[in-house]
């Protein structure tokens, strides 16, 4: 019973684990909510009056989510220099609002050096929104200068019950959120495989149950994919020293690329077509024709089964330690030619990917847990930790410089911006007050906060529309709230510690949920203040259109990033680090000095990133321009089969030379070398440094190196066939994405 009971917890554990990597959506909204909750008891008991209730409520969780440093004792000093900016801020919010220009012209001015602070930084974007956030608290609560000194206990009270929450209540360490952060990459990578045993079972006579199963299995890549790279974002804070930080990111990434060959090589087994990537270049367009697995059945079924032990291996839950000790040795005996099973070539690949995925797990628990029991070893487990043993010892930190040429002057982004804010603020504070001469204050803050994490007009519009949305939304709830708290002050403070929970919790999945709950919540602060009535809703969500139009004119007319010049810009970015990553994976392989390939394609990753998330504008499903958003789907999707061969090249390439079976082959620099180039050609196009380049064609990478192209063979001696694969798929994806974007392709030579 109690056995049974650990594991319901156990899976309940890892599908929290994964839906919320790191726990990070979660701790957010707890340590806000127990921060507000902790400062409304320390004031209520000490008799504060409801206006600096809900002041201090404010107040508290300004002061939570606004730092965000990742070191405990950065936060430290950035939460004790916040106290004194937020005094500050709210006194001049109280003493300017006698003299309306002075107080709007001040407050123009706070918003421009708000933004501007980003440029610094952390600390410099924390402390920056706490100046603009507690001047904004002053007008709502309606401060004056002659109430100061309780609104200055009420800040003081809130800062150090945020302090107490942050520090002992809800503490997060780096070393505990990288342990949870490796947690969810377990969770979701047992959630990937569980997600492939549906593919290999999904019939071929069930269409929509091939879709789906298809579709779990490309979400959960990415998932993998995504958590990935937020551990890898936190190594050198919760790690002891940078080799361990390299170890366990080597070993991070092995797993990533093991699950995702895995997941393409049974899509290809399953299907008459060539599977590169596991994502649709064409929205819409129709999944590949899914037959089923050819070959006999005790094959599938005992496919099924491996599929099953590895998932086992991964959560390691439910069995015994000889139990898994067999399960493990099983499938890395799939790594030898002479355990694997009577099938065709495709399934026999599967298999292959099975025994390597079960080497990557194997290679993560080793580096995140240390030396594992070895007494039950078969000679194939032993020599796979022979393997993993010298590629630990190779493993050695490079030093690395980042520093990079920063634009000047009106070009940095950070200026830019705080430029394009104040103008827009300057355009919402006069026709705010047209509107309304006491809640002006609301089409600021809609301004403000659509420039926020924005780089180009079309991210601010998207925003913007979403902001309103959610607002439109958030006024009918906020009037049903009102309406149903009626005079209930505990009551209505509850719901708004569940609303702000809702608020911080959904806010990295959905900028319109957030703006919902962010208005329902002022619906009940209002109505605690005794100033709620519909018209002052309505009148928020008219504030909150004035001030998303503001901020949009602004971007458009003052020092404008275009959307195209912002996404060509970042593809430049994605193609000019593409290049660096097969270039310096290809060098390794062919001989060359030993690189930082892990670090580069992290670098590859971002930027594809960033790309995909610039290009929302253009494949939000509002925008009217159906051919371009096509296009961009296509384009970004092309680049992330490049980037997953890209990828998959610079983990083969660290293997060397502690791999027994993959040794440098010099042919492959050149034979990769038109890759490289096409590459360019196409950055230098995007860029507008070349008019008349041109993509080169020609015989395949294959052919180049003068091997054999027998399926199955162990091809061109020392060099594998996966390396080559990856090769050739990267070549024809690269030569793919000349169409979309105007390269010319040249006919090849006869």
């Amino acid at each position: 019973m109690k056995a049974a009971g650990r594991s319901v917890r156990a899976r309940l554990r890892d599908r929290l684990a994964a839906s919320d990597p790191g726990l990070l959506r979660l701790t957010a909204g707890l340590r806000t909510v127990a921060a507000i909750a902790l400062a409304l008891a320390v004031l209520a008991s000490l008799g504060f009056g409801i206006t600096r209730l809900v002041a201090g409520a404010m107040a508290a969780m300004v002061a939570t989510f606004s730092v965000r440093e990742k070191q405990r004792a950065a936060q430290a000093v950035t939460l004790a220099l916040g106290l004194p900016v937020a005094l500050v801020s709210v006194s001049l919010g109280a003493v300017l609002s006698e003299w309306v220009v002075v107080g709007d012209a001040f407050f123009v001015l706070l918003i421009f050096c708000a933004a501007y602070g980003r440029r610094f930084g952390d600390r410099g974007t924390a402390l920056g929104l706490i100046g603009f956030q507690f001047y904004f608290v002053s007008l709502f609560v309606g401060a004056s200068a002659a109430e100061l000194p309780g609104l200055w206990a009420a800040l003081a009270v809130a800062f150090a019950c945020s302090a107490v929450v942050r520090f002992a209540v809800v503490p997060v360490t780096p070393a505990g959120l990288l342990a949870r952060l490796r947690q969810a990459f377990r969770a979701r990578l047992a959630q990937l495989v569980s997600a492939q045993l549906a593919l290999l079972d999904a019939g071929p006579d069930e269409p929509n149950e091939v879709d789906k199963a298809l579709e779990d299995v490309r979400t959960g890549t990415a998932r993998l994919h995504e958590t990935a790279l937020m551990i890898q974002t936190r190594l050198e804070e919760g790690t002891p020293d940078e080799s361990t930080a390299r170890l366990v990111q080597r070993r991070i990434a092995d797993a990533e690329i093991a699950a995702e060959r895995l997941g393409l090589l049974l899509l290809s087994a399953r299907s008459a077509e060539r599977a590169d990537t596991l994502t649709l270049h064409l929205p819409g367009a129709p999944a590949p024709e899914v037959g089923r697995l050819p070959g006999p059945e005790e094959a599938t079924a005992v496919l099924r089964r491996d599929l099953l032990a590895l998932r086992a291996l991964v959560l390691r839950t439910g069995a015994s330690g000889a139990a898994v000790a067999q399960m493990r040795n099983r499938l890395l005996g799939y790594r030898d030619e002479e355990n694997l099973p009577a099938a065709t070539p495709a399934v026999r690949d599967v298999f292959r990917a099975v025994g390597e995925a079960a080497r990557a797990v194997m290679g993560l628990r080793v580096a995140l847990e240390g030396p594992q029991d070895e007494s039950d070893d078969t000679p194939a487990t032993a020599r796979s930790r022979e393997e993993l043993d010298a590629e630990d010892a190779a493993i050695d930190a490079g030093e690395k410089d980042e520093r990079a040429e920063q634009p000047k002057g009106l070009r940095r982004p950070t200026t830019r911006a705080a430029v394009q804010v104040t103008v827009g603020s300057t355009l919402a504070i006069v026709g705010g007050e047209l509107l309304s001469a006491d809640r002006w204050y609301w089409a600021v803050l809609a301004c403000w906060i659509v420039f926020i994490n924005t780089a180009s007009t079309g991210e601010i519009l998207v925003k913007g529309y979403r902001r309103l949305l959610g607002t439109v939304f958030g006024v009918a709830a906020g009037i049903v709230l009102a309406g149903l708290v009626g005079g209930h002050t505990v009551t209505a403070f509850a719901l708004v510690l569940v609303l702000i929970f809702a608020m911080f919790y959904t806010a990295p999945l959905s900028y319109t949920l957030m703006s919902f709950f962010v208005t329902a919540m002022l619906g009940l602060l209002y109505t605690l203040l005794h100033t709620y009535s519909w018209e002052v809703l309505v009148l928020r969500l008219e504030e909150t259109a004035l001030g998303a139009a503001c901020g949009v004119v602004a971007a458009a007319l003052v020092l404008p990033v275009n959307t195209d010049r912002r996404t060509n810009e970042l593809l430049v970015t994605v193609l000019e680090r593409l290049a660096g990553v097969t270039e310096a994976a290809v060098g390794q392989l062919s001989g060359g000095a030993a690189d930082d390939l892990l670090d580069k394609a992290r670098e590859l990753d971002q930027a594809l990133g960033d790309l995909r998330a610039a290009t929302q504008p253009l494949t939000h499903p509002v925008t009217p321009l159906r051919a371009r958003r096509t296009t961009a789907r296509y384009v970004v999707a092309l680049l992330e089969t490049c980037a997953y061969h890209a990828r998959s090249l610079a983990a083969t390439a660290e293997l060397l030379p502690a791999h027994p079976s993959i040794a440098a082959d010099p042919r492959l620099r050149g034979a990769a070398g038109r890759t490289v180039r096409n590459i360019g050609t196409i950055a230098a196009r995007v860029a507008g440094e070349e008019a008349d380049g041109a993509v080169e064609t020609g015989p395949s990478i294959a052919s180049l190196l003068g091997g054999s192209d027998d399926e199955g063979a162990a091809r061109y001696g020392r060099i594998t066939g996966r390396v080559l694969r990856h090769l050739e798929r990267l070549d024809e994806a690269v030569v793919g994405l000349a169409r979309p974007l105007g390269v010319p392709v040249a006919a090849p030579e006869r």
